[in-house]
């Protein structure tokens, strides 16, 4: 085991792909010779050449539409979008092109790409750089969707992604980047939790507190902070947002009564609301209370100075269990 930050998990996790299938390549607005703006393609291109890792122009279309002329030739291309309100551009590429190729030839064509975008906010960054796009992607038919929150699973869950056969969105909580954790970097990919599925992370009997990405180590905090009022909560790493693998949040629910979900994105319309439905569907009968959301509110994203009126924090998650515990009621736009 080796303690790395989750940039530079990622950073290994690339390595090892370029290394294990040389039909792998790397795509991407200054991610060459700087290594990328975060430096996660940090020495890689020194490494295996400009060839295998190739700078772009500022063209997020063209790097997509470029992608999917490589896939079809037979190559694993791994794009980088520099910051996720750049991904706009390249909509058009990914929804109406990538997402659709297998359904369009009948299954003859597939289209193993990898589409990296640092999510999310605080990092007091200008507008574009903050966003959290995810329900766009996790709307869209031929797409898997996927957030990691460890630097275990982004080394594991990109060398996975980047082995599937299927087009992934791969998001990266850009102000995780420098957290530490045990990564092992000879996990065999066959033994690993599948690229689909959620992971419990904390065991409760209270509350059950569903989330991904950034918000996760958010949420052990609230466990944490939970426990010392000798409130237990459950707290389940989505980590796939398409599918979404709902059984151990069923399972959870049944035994809680009660639903807590947290994401960076705005309320209405988000990955929160269709948890909360889906959930209210299998498990109405056990529901002790309805289910939270803690959210970003339906705003555009504000200006850095204001941002942490906007991201859900450790109080905020902590309200959101008060509520469902009936020790407190809702707050305008919570």
């Amino acid at each position: 085991m080796t303690t790395l930050t989750l940039g530079k998990a990622l950073n290994q996790g690339l390595r090892r792909a370029l290394t294990d299938d040389p039909k792998v390549l790397l795509m991407g607005e200054d991610i060459g010779k700087l290594g990328g703006v975060y430096r996660i393609t940090d020495g890689l291109q020194a490494e295996f050449g400009a060839d295998r890792v190739v700078d772009t122009p500022l063209a997020e279309s063209a790097i997509v539409g470029t992608a999917i002329g490589l896939a079809y030739r037979g190559y694993r291309p791994v794009c980088e979008i520099q910051f996720d309100g750049f991904v706009y551009p390249a909509f058009d590429q990914i929804v109406a092109q990538l997402a659709r190729m297998r359904s369009r030839t009948r299954g003859a064509v597939s289209l193993p790409i990898t589409i990296r975008i640092p999510v999310g906010g605080g990092i007091g960054a200008a507008e574009h750089h903050s966003d959290s796009p995810e329900a766009y992607f996790a709307h869209t038919p031929g797409l898997r969707v996927v957030s990691v929150a460890t630097p275990q699973d982004a080394h594991t869950m990109l060398r996975q992604a980047i082995a599937c056969d299927d087009p992934v969105i791969f998001f990266e909580p850009k102000r995780r980047y420098h957290l530490k954790g045990e990564v092992d970097e000879t996990t065999d990919l066959a033994t690993a939790p599948p690229l689909g599925s959620s992971r419990v992370l904390t065991v409760g009997d209270d509350v059950t507190v569903v989330t991904f990405g950034s918000l996760v180590p958010t949420a052990l905090d609230a466990a944490i902070a939970a426990a010392d009022e000798g409130v237990h909560l459950e707290v389940i790493d989505l980590r796939s947002l398409s599918p979404l693998d709902l059984d151990p949040v069923e399972a959870s629910v049944r035994r809680t009564g009660r639903l807590v979900i947290a994401h960076e994105a705005a309320r209405s319309g988000g990955l929160g609301a269709e948890i909360a439905a889906a959930v209210t569907e299998r498990c109405f009968n056990y529901l002790e209370a309805a289910p939270v959301r803690v959210t970003g509110h339906d705003i555009p994203y504000p200006p850095a100075k204001l941002e942490r009126h906007h991201l859900p924090d450790l109080d905020r998650i902590l309200h959101g269990v008060d509520r469902v515990l009936g020790r407190a009621s809702a707050e305008v736009g919570s």
